[in-house]
């Protein structure tokens, strides 16, 4: 999950998919029931805005896919051609993770210099914003509403069933700035959507690389149209079989792991700004000062920072890791002299108001419709705060995925898209990579969908720390490269030694 923050089995309802035909494909290609899906425009393809080298367009879709004559929305996607025709295997779609993060920026921007010159050589790499995200018709939500969200920490029934009407005064309020998309912006939506831009571009198979959140669009897309895939590599892998209890320890332990892991690196390393001192003793007393109100904002004196908000920044640096920068953020705040205590303000707005009236806010409205984690009272829910605390005592549990589950708190018990085993009947070998110590979502995630998906998947295992894989090492890189151009597997056993430290 892109700074963390990615579902699935619904079964379908009947109804007809709405696709493309071009050359070289079938105009009637089949839904999932079989039914024959009608022809759609191409993509009108233009210069991006923001890079002319690059080309944006939009797909008209269905909202929802069981009603293909309703309302429809325009999904935003992007391409950069294949910069050495005569090579060409095909078209490349890719997804960064999140949920919400923007493919069609990736595509445009970041996917350069991500990866390698022979995977641009060959492939058209196609961007594309998620139902919901970015440039395809994007969840917003009242500004001054979310400023003013509670505390993710409920500590009595009172207090829990505030956050329940909290989540549900601001979920029809996001409905009403968003439109239908809200109520479909599931991954299982989005993946239909997926096979509508393969039939668009006109390609009877499609290549695939999803890193975090995006590997449950490449698990589920392999569930549904397996035979519509010629290669797919998935890094930092999600597994949406586990329930919230699974869900939220094993979330916990990972960002426990990542917390024991930069410890161990300040240790051994001169330049750690806390290289000498006992690193765990000093972060479980700067929590507790926050814990107190005695620790300020460095860039805005005025406001105190909370324990929670101080681990989820160090759990952002994990990501890289970027352990220098979290080594002096922590040493900074250590050196903040005796101040006079003040209560952290939690759920109270701190705009002034000259603020736009709304704010994307895709996250909830993709996570609480392809996870069913609804803790009923606060018993329930202090039982599991409980059991992430204890899986990770130092970073307090599991920041960010602690906010999503409280953030689905009241929210109706029927989702889109439940979670449940892998189901991969029809699908090329698929090649998973996953750091032994990525801080959001945790190895044994990656062990699991394997063991779903062994006749299926081939898991390579990365025996360093950080959330992104591919462009880690010559190893990593290359493993998914020759696997997406050549479709050479790795070899049994093949491991990835760890990079340069930070």
């Amino acid at each position: 999950m892109q700074l963390l923050f990615r579902a699935l089995t619904g079964v379908l309802a009947a109804g007809v998919l709405a696709g493309a035909s071009a050359p070289g494909v079938e105009a009637a290609d089949a839904d999932l029931r079989g039914t024959s899906v009608p022809t759609q425009e191409a993509i009108d393809w233009k210069p991006c805005p923001q890079d002319p080298s690059a080309e944006c367009g939009t797909l008209r879709l269905p909202v929802d896919w069981a009603r293909p004559s309703a309302e429809q929305f325009d999904l935003a996607v992007a391409r950069r051609k294949a910069t050495d025709p005569d090579r060409r295997v095909g078209v490349l779609l890719v997804n960064p993770g999140g949920p919400g993060e923007s493919g069609v920026n990736f595509a445009v921007g970041r996917a350069p210099s991500h990866f390698s010159a022979d995977i641009q050589e060959r492939f058209d790499i196609i961007g594309f914003d998620p139902r919901g995200v970015g440039g395809s018709s994007p969840v917003k939500c009242s500004t001054k509403l979310l400023a003013q969200r509670p505390a993710p920490y409920p500590r009595n029934q009172a207090e829990f069933d505030r956050l329940a009407e909290f989540n549900r005064t601001l979920r029809e309020d996001c409905r009403r700035h968003s439109g239908p998309v809200f109520d479909h912006a599931d991954t299982l939506s989005v993946v239909r959507d997926m096979d509508a831009i393969r039939r668009a571009l006109g390609e009877q198979k499609i290549n695939f690389f999803g890193h975090s959140y995006g590997t449950l669009m490449g698990e589920q897309y392999a569930e549904q149209y397996g035979d519509r895939i010629r290669s797919m590599a998935l890094t930092a892998n999600i597994d949406h079989s586990l329930g919230t209890r699974e869900f939220l320890v094993s979330s916990a332990a990972t960002a426990e792991d990542s917390f024991r892991q930069f410890v161990r690196w300040c240790d051994r390393t001169s330049s750690c700004a806390l290289h000498g001192r006992d690193v765990t003793a000093l972060w479980d007393s700067l929590l507790a000062r926050a814990d107190r109100g005695e620790i300020r904002d460095p860039k805005s004196p005025d406001q105190v920072l909370t324990a929670h908000a101080i681990a989820l920044a160090a759990f952002a640096e994990f990501y890289g890791p970027d352990w220098d920068e979290l080594a002096a953020y922590v040493a900074a705040l250590d050196a903040q002299g005796p101040k006079e205590p003040r209560q952290p303000q939690a759920g109270t707005s701190q705009g002034t108001g000259t603020g736009p009236e709304t704010t994307a806010e895709p996250f909830h409205a993709v996570f609480c419709q392809d996870w069913r984690f609804r803790p009923k009272n606060y018993r329930e829910f202090a039982r599991l705060t409980e059991a992430e605390l204890r899986a990770a005592p130092h970073m307090r549990g599991t920041p960010r995925v602690h906010a999503a589950v409280a953030g689905c708190v009241g929210g109706p018990n029927d989702v889109n898209n439940p979670q449940h085993r892998l189901r991969i009947t029809d699908a090329p070998k698929i090649l998973m990579l996953h750091s032994l110590h990525d801080p959001a979502n945790n190895y044994a995630w990656a062990i699991n969908v394997h063991r779903q998906t062994r006749g299926t998947t081939v898991l390579v295992p990365y025996e360093g720390a950080g959330h992104s894989v591919y462009g880690r090492s010559d190893c990593t890189r290359n493993a998914v490269d020759d696997y997406l151009t050549e479709l050479k597997i790795p070899s049994a056993g093949t491991r990835c030694a760890p990079a340069a430290e930070n």
